[in-house]
């Protein structure tokens, strides 16, 4: 098989979350740890940072990864879900893994498919440890797909976890309350490995708190705080304050949104950790590196301007907690109109995300092209339901020419509500 081949291979022969939803979601890791053992167990072969967490945990990987990388170690990176080419999912110090060693790896493990039929994800974490160890990277930063517990990335056994926040998504499978949604995602916590809570709040800290036991807890936000920030020269510009030594640091990021302030926190006490644990890190690499991210990583995406005049972004924010976020960005900027173009999946809490949307904006619902894509048609109904109209595109790109063509020089057009949306934009 070539390349294309053997794409359309794991596309059509194993089940993909992204596709069907939750019939592709295994509950436990008895495939991973199969399919780990007929390789070798690659995955304790490297050393690893595990990331979990409702939203961030993207941004905050590819920071990390950047950091590492700039500091001199050969840093893996494995990341879901991918934006263009599957081989985006994993990387070593930015470049993708070769098309040659997708095609040799599923060659390789088709005994182990036709006999215990795993998932998508299943096979692209056994793939990504197989090739991290054969490339002996120094480390790897490794980010969950769903929830923790019981996700196939968790046979690892990292140096440090990080669970960068805990919000209401994904609860027909991880839990209807932020304290079952935190329990699954604690569950990456080792014994005696570090672990650093991003954000917390008062009904999640016991829950992690109680997973950790004999594990160093670290909360990032009560470490350091941002007293300043600024936009400027397209870089986002933010003060940190160390509490402790009451030291103040600057960093310039390329992922300009707001809300990377969060992440930033969660970063930097990862950083910390990883210091006292002999990892060569110092403060010029994290400055070099935060604003070169994009550069380093290919992270796209999260607020990435792809126009001026009018301004069009695109964002990820697929969430209560993520459009929220998006909202705060809003508030922060000049623009006349908003021209917010839509699309959503199945199993998200659509009512709750909508409910948040601002009456003014002009909308343009449209869907991705996947089973699990939300027709732009019951968007608009449900959207009417609360009170916001707007127009129905087929596809993504065409909601996009709509907004172009209504919008004034001066106006923002938006695009958002799922990451297979961002994904089928086209790039001038």
């Amino acid at each position: 098989m070539n390349y294309a081949d053997t794409l359309s291979y794991l596309f059509n022969k194993l089940p993909m979350f992204s596709k069907v939803g939750e019939s592709a979601y295994k509950k436990d890791l008895t495939n991973t740890i199969a399919l780990c053992e007929a390789l070798g167990n690659p995955h304790k072969k490297f050393k690893s940072i595990h990331i979990a967490g409702t939203n961030g945990k993207g941004s905050t990987s590819h920071m990390l990864a950047a950091i590492l990388q700039t500091a001199g170690y050969k840093t893996g990176l494995y990341t879901s879900p991918h934006l263009h080419d599957f081989r985006e999912r994993i990387k070593i110090n930015g470049e993708c893994c070769s098309e040659e060693f997708v095609i040799e790896f599923t060659q390789k493990i088709k005994p182990q498919i036709e006999s215990i039929a795993p998932s998508f994800f299943e096979i692209t974490v056994a793939m990504a440890f197989e090739y991290f160890a054969a490339q002996s990277v120094d480390i790897a930063i490794i980010e969950t797909g769903l929830g923790g517990r019981l996700d196939s990335t968790n046979i690892i056994l990292p140096e440090l976890s990080i669970i960068t926040n805990i919000g209401m998504d994904h609860m027909n499978l991880l839990g209807n309350t932020l304290t079952a949604i935190a329990g699954e995602k604690a569950g990456i916590i080792k014994p005696l490995v570090p672990v650093v809570i991003g954000e917390y709040l008062p009904e999640t800290l016991p829950i992690f708190l109680s997973a950790a036991k004999t594990s160093l807890v670290s909360l990032a936000q009560e470490k350091r705080y941002i007293s300043d920030w600024l936009f400027q020269d397209n870089l986002l510009n933010i003060t940190v304050v160390d509490k402790e030594k009451n030291e103040y640091q600057h960093f310039a990021l390329d992922l300009t949104g707001f809300y990377q302030t969060k992440n930033l926190l969660t970063v930097l006490e990862a950083c910390t950790l990883l210091q006292q644990h002999g990892w060569n890190i110092h403060y010029s690499h994290i400055q070099e590196a935060l604003k070169n991210i994009k550069k380093l990583t290919g992270l796209h995406g999260r607020w990435e301007v792809i126009q001026m005049n009018p301004m069009v972004i695109l964002d990820v924010g697929h969430n209560v907690d993520g459009i929220k976020a998006i909202l705060t960005q809003l508030d922060l900027m000049n623009f006349n109109q908003l021209h917010w173009v839509m699309g959503m999946v199945k199993d998200k809490d659509i009512t709750a995300v909508l409910s948040l949307l601002p009456n003014t904006a002009k909308f343009y619902f449209t869907k991705a092209n996947i089973p699990r894509a939300l027709d732009e048609n019951e968007l608009l109904n449900q959207a009417n339901e609360i009170g916001l109209t707007g127009s129905t595109y087929s596809n993504v790109n065409e909601a996009i020419l709509a907004a172009n063509e209504n919008a004034g020089i001066n106006d923002l057009i938006l695009v958002c509500g799922s990451v297979f949306l961002i994904a089928e934009v086209q790039r001038n």
